[in-house]
C-alpha cells in the first residue's frame, strides 16, 4: 500500500464507516423517519433513491451544500464526500429519479451530476457560509486548504456534486 503525500492533488478518501460508526452515521436517517427532520433546519435532507442492483428503495441523509429556486423549481445541491464510489451517488447515476425529504415535506427530484468547475465554484461559495465545517470536511477528506478561494475551488473540483431538481410545477390547467 502506497502512502500519499500531504500535498497530493487527489488525497485518499476515508473508507465509508462500518460497524458502530455506520450506525452513528445513519442516525439522521432514523430521525427523519421518526418525523424529526425539521430539527436539521434544511442543512440535511433525506434522499430516497433506487438501489442500482436490488431496485429497492434506499435512504441516505446528506448535507445540503446549496439550495435555490430557478423558474419556480426548487433544487438542492449535495456532495459525495466519499467520492464517486459512494453507493447513493452511483445509484443516482443509474436512476436519477428520486425523492428528497426536507423537514417533513417530500419532493420528487431528478439528479444531475455537476461539472468539476461547478463543484469548485460551489465550494468557494460554501466555505465562507460554513467556515469551520468546510475546514473540517476538507481535513477529514485528506485535503489541505489554506482558507483561500483558490484552495476551496481546488477541493471542490475533485468532489462529485449532484443537483437534485424538483419536478416541473403543475400548471393551473393540469390539476
Amino acid at each position: 500500500m502506497t502512502q500519499q503525500s500531504a500535498d497530493s492533488p487527489v488525497p485518499r478518501r476515508p473508507a465509508p464507516p462500518t460497524g458502530w460508526r455506520r450506525n452513528v452515521a445513519r442516525f439522521p436517517v432514523h430521525m427523519f423517519r421518526a418525523g424529526l427532520g425539521p430539527l436539521f433546519r434544511g442543512r440535511l435532507l433525506l434522499l430516497v433513491h433506487t438501489g442500482r442492483t436490488s431496485g429497492q428503495p434506499r435512504r441516505t441523509a446528506v448535507e445540503v451544500v446549496e439550495s435555490a429556486t430557478v423558474d419556480g423549481r426548487r433544487s438542492w445541491t449535495v456532495a459525495s464526500g466519499y467520492g464517486s464510489a459512494a453507493d447513493w451517488y452511483r445509484n443516482l447515476l443509474r436512476t436519477p429519479q428520486a425523492t428528497v425529504q426536507i423537514g417533513r415535506r417530500f419532493h420528487a427530484v431528478t439528479a444531475a451530476e455537476l461539472s468539476a468547475g461547478e463543484g469548485g465554484e460551489l465550494m468557494v461559495r460554501y466555505a465562507p457560509r460554513h467556515p469551520r465545517v468546510a475546514r473540517r470536511l476538507c481535513s477529514y477528506l485528506g485535503f489541505t486548504v489554506d482558507g483561500s478561494a483558490e484552495g476551496y475551488r481546488s477541493v471542490g473540483e475533485s468532489i462529485p456534486f449532484v443537483r437534485l431538481t424538483e419536478g416541473a410545477p403543475a400548471r393551473r390547467g393540469d390539476r
